[in-house]
């Protein structure tokens, strides 16, 4: 394919083997060639004068969806071209890409031939566009992009985008540790929950940035208990009615703990610490909420929860086997848990036993 000049592709992957064979491709075809391998060091390589970014739609930490999102925030991105690559097909996805500002899709495996023909017409547009810019931006596009200064600083923005996530997420297990630092299981429970949660997310098709919020934020549900007396959270028989109205406040102190956050994780993980003890007939706490007036995710927490309370040693009883806790959560199935996210469990039992084994 003819070109006027050559152009600079961003192929994001994180999958190294993927990524290679998209830059050969895009290289075949012409073009200059930016390697990202997640959604952080993508943002921090647009600077690089990219034309064209080609993005994979399932990566972690970050999918391609909340990649285009963040690229679109910033208007000198605006006409900035975005193919994801996905095997996604499903029409709610489709609505998600344009929402977010996604120009196209590409089916994996890229054929050569394809790329070539999608990104002719979208490159002309976006030329169009830039030959609409003032001088300044003409005169910083001749800058020189590879002098080794830039490389080197962008490179560490990006290191430092990283280790801000980390440190982020690292904080936010530290606190959910210290909510539950007064319960004998502690740490194992708050990665089962976890775990279990993610799995059941994926399950019910949720997004891969959403489940990889989900992991996170689904430990944080009895954050809460920080405010709960240790003599009712560790009382070895059954609680008073007194008791109960306190035990039952750690999903509001909970809430009130996480809440005002602009970030996703403690946004998602404010409404599980609400709702995970709702109940779907409405006989829950703290609001009463039933069906789906009840968040999904507090749904999908309420039933991993239940699970695993039953099915490890608490101070006032010995763990329940599993094909009994099993049993009477069928029996709750339309109840106490949303029939769907319920099936939606039990058709992933074998993947819940795995962890429960590992994490036990």
């Amino acid at each position: 394919m003819a070109i006027d000049r050559t152009y600079r592709i961003l192929v994001v992957d994180d999958d190294p083997v993927i990524r290679s064979a998209h830059t050969r491709i895009a290289q075949a075809l012409g073009y200059e060639v930016e390697t990202a391998c997640d959604g952080i060091e993508a943002l921090a390589k647009l600077p690089l004068d990219i034309d064209f970014v080609l993005l994979d739609g399932e990566m972690p930490n970050m999918d391609g969806f909340e990649v285009a999102r963040k690229i679109r925030e910033d208007p000198k991105y605006s006409y900035l071209p975005i193919v994801m690559v996905t095997g996604l097909t499903r029409p709610q996805d489709r609505r998600r890409a344009i929402e977010v500002g996604i120009n196209d899709f590409i089916n994996k495996p890229v054929d050569a031939q394809e790329l070539g023909l999608r990104t002719k017409w979208l490159l002309e547009m976006k030329s169009a566009f830039d030959r609409l810019q003032d001088q300044q931006a003409e005169l910083e596009r001749a800058v020189d992009r590879k002098t080794s200064a830039l490389r080197t600083a962008l490179r560490e923005m990006g290191e430092a985008q990283r280790r801000t996530h980390e440190a982020h997420l690292d904080t936010i297990r530290r606190l959910t540790i210290a909510a539950e630092y007064k319960d004998e299981d502690t740490a194992r429970h708050i990665e089962r929950i976890g775990l279990y949660s993610e799995v059941l997310a994926r399950a019910l098709g949720f997004s891969p940035g959403d489940v990889e919020i989900m992991l996170h934020a689904a430990p944080m549900h009895d954050v809460g208990k920080l405010g709960v007396p240790e003599q009712i959270l560790l009382k070895p028989g059954k609680l008073d009615d007194e008791e109960w109205v306190v035990m039952r406040s750690h999903t509001t102190m909970g809430a009130r703990i996480l809440a005002g956050s602009d970030s996703p994780l403690l946004q998602m993980g404010e409404k599980i610490a609400l709702s995970h003890h709702e109940k779907w007939d409405g006989s829950g706490y703290p609001n009463g909420l039933s069906g789906e007036d009840i968040a999904i995710e507090g749904r999908i927490c309420g039933v991993v929860d239940f699970f695993d309370a039953l099915t490890m040693d608490r101070p006032y009883r010995k763990a329940v086997p599993n094909d009994e806790v099993l049993e009477m959560m069928k029996g709750d199935s339309g109840t106490h848990f949303d029939p769907d996210v319920l099936d939606a469990f039990l058709s992933v039992l074998e993947e819940i036993k795995v962890v429960q084994q590992e994490y036990r």
